[in-house]
């Protein structure tokens, strides 16, 4: 599928009602789905769905009373055939007239197939009570169309009598995400739109943006009903979902792999504390190129952190580049001017410099010595990538003497060049220690979750160093650090190059101070 701009400032919708939480309920039992029921409500879900596809030993009159009467919450009831991904796999008349029954008993919504809408519909033609709504749903596990073909499809749905119209797509990139926000707005019927898998995570968070009726978040990470589903408690507490609105601004991290980023954590608090119609997400980004075109729009991508593998390649991207990070040839914060334009700044370099000259002080005692503590050091860095870039030139503006080493040894020789240092292969780091007390930096991702048993050098090459940086923060406490601290040095945790660069970023997104201490609280509380 090809690179489709979107500005998505003209899709905003306006919505008198706001986007809905739906958690799907995915008990074998009618016990069990009572007991989620409860929890669904509890945790701030506006209604659920029941999925009779779930139940062992079904008896739709007795149980659908039981399952309708006592929820708490509104109910859309879905009874899912093995051929539209569920797990029903008898009888379709017994299926349909399970619906129908459904509906009799008093459930707000029933979710029916496309295949089967026409006669579905026929069949209880007349008898629809007042409130009573009906979702028809196509679901494609492959791929997502392009815009024309989900505009045929919704236009079937609506051939069909649907009150409510459900596209559910696989996103195969980011983008995809794009063509679902187009059909949520442009619809004539309320319509809900979804792209399953991680990629697709957009489609979920921000559909109150995009007039979408309604989203699903589950109850919980192990009971998630589809790929990519998010829970009920991240949807409210981590991205704030219920302020996001029309004109909310989105910012977010570009990386592969993205998820297990705490920045949008620090963000979203950050912005909701001091009131900002902002939202902050995961984008998992295949082609940053592609990205930027798509989501073209000053109130979308308003800013963005850039994490690996993007933090180079997205410099093609820019208009402009700070001549800091410039000279670094990484960048990791980018700025959509109002004119759309895209700036991009280095806060890596401060975030991880200043941390460690503090580290580094805290050694030297109560009398620190003036100017940087690293000068003169002799400052190891593994890894020559965009963190490796920042540290490198960070260390060698403090005076450092430099010595990057990298498992494709040209890459480390041509930034050891740029900041006039030495270069090494990344397998002689063991056996190098020309002096006592250097410092060293990874800024590999070896180490990091979920190879957290990983370390990019044996421990007793540590001993030759008062100090160690790692750059990994999932999980805080990494294998190098422990040993590091086990062989007698000072140690610094990747956590605090994150706020402090995230300082940085804030400053550069709002234009306001960044809240420190609200951002220090929650890496305590989550990292």
């Amino acid at each position: 599928m090809g690179s489709l701009s979107v500005d998505t400032s003209n899709l905003q919708k306006s919505s008198s009602s706001a986007t809905l939480v739906c958690t799907p309920v995915l008990g074998t039992t009618v016990n069990e789905m009572l007991v989620d029921m409860a929890r669904a409500k509890e945790i701030g879900a506006d209604l659920v769905e029941i999925r009779l596809d779930y139940l062992t030993n079904f008896n739709p009159r007795f149980h659908l009373q039981t399952l309708i009467k006592q929820c708490p919450l509104p109910t859309i009831v879905t009874y899912r055939p093995k051929w539209e991904g569920g797990r029903y796999e008898g009888d379709e008349n017994r299926r349909q007239d399970a619906l129908s029954l459904a509906m009799e008993l008093g459930a707000d919504y029933i979710d029916v197939e496309l295949q089967v809408a026409h006669e579905f519909n026929s069949s209880i033609h007349g008898k629809k009570p007042d409130n009573f709504k009906v979702i028809v749903s196509s679901h494609n596990f492959h791929d997502t169309p392009s815009s024309e073909a989900i505009a045929n499809l919704i236009a079937r749905i609506q051939s069909t009598g649907a009150d409510i119209a459900k596209i559910v797509t696989t996103a195969s990139d980011i983008t995809d995400c794009a063509r679902i926000f187009q059909i949520t707005v442009h619809s004539q019927i309320p319509t809900i739109g979804i792209a399953l898998g991680e990629r697709g995570l957009l489609s979920r968070l921000l559909s109150p943006k995009f007039g979408g009726y309604l989203t699903y978040g589950a109850l919980d990470a192990d009971t998630v009903s589809a790929p990519g589903q998010t829970t009920v408690k991240d949807l409210l507490e981590l991205y704030n979902f219920r302020l996001i609105k029309p004109d909310t601004k989105v910012y977010g991290i570009i990386g592969k792999p993205v998820g297990h980023s705490k920045s949008p954590l620090l963000f979203n608090a950050a912005f909701k504390s001091v009131g900002l119609n902002a939202v902050y997400m995961h984008f998992l980004v295949d082609d940053v190129e592609k990205f930027f075109n798509t989501y073209s729009s000053p109130d979308f991508a308003s800013g963005c952190s850039c994490t690996i593998p993007h933090k180079e390649a997205a410099l093609k991207c820019m208009d402009e580049v700070d001549h800091i990070a410039k000279k670094i040839g990484a960048i990791n914060n980018i700025v959509r001017r109002p004119d759309g334009k895209l700036i991009a700044f280095n806060t890596d370099y401060i975030g991880a410099v200043t941390a460690i000259e503090d580290g580094l002080r805290a050694l030297e005692g109560a009398k620190p010595a003036p100017g940087s503590p690293l000068s003169g050091k002799l400052f190891v860095v593994l890894g020559a990538g965009g963190a490796g870039k920042s540290l490198a030139y960070g260390a060698s503006q403090k005076g450092a003497r430099v010595v990057v080493a990298n498992r494709t040894f040209e890459r480390a020789k041509e930034l050891a060049n740029k900041v006039g240092g030495k270069s090494l292969p990344l397998c002689e780091v063991e056996n190098f220690h020309p002096e006592e007390g250097m410092v060293l930096a990874n800024t590999t991702s070896v180490g990091m979750k979920p190879n957290m048993d990983q370390t990019p050098i044996p421990k007793h090459a540590l001993k030759h160093y008062c100090l160690v940086f790692d750059a990994i923060y999932t999980p805080k406490d990494t294998r190098l650090l422990r040993e590091a601290k086990e062989a007698g040095a000072a140690i610094v945790y990747g956590t605090e190059m994150l706020i402090r660069q995230g300082f940085e970023q804030y400053k550069n997104f709002t234009g306001l101070p960044a809240p420190e201490e609200l951002f220090r609280q929650l890496m305590e509380k989550h990292a």
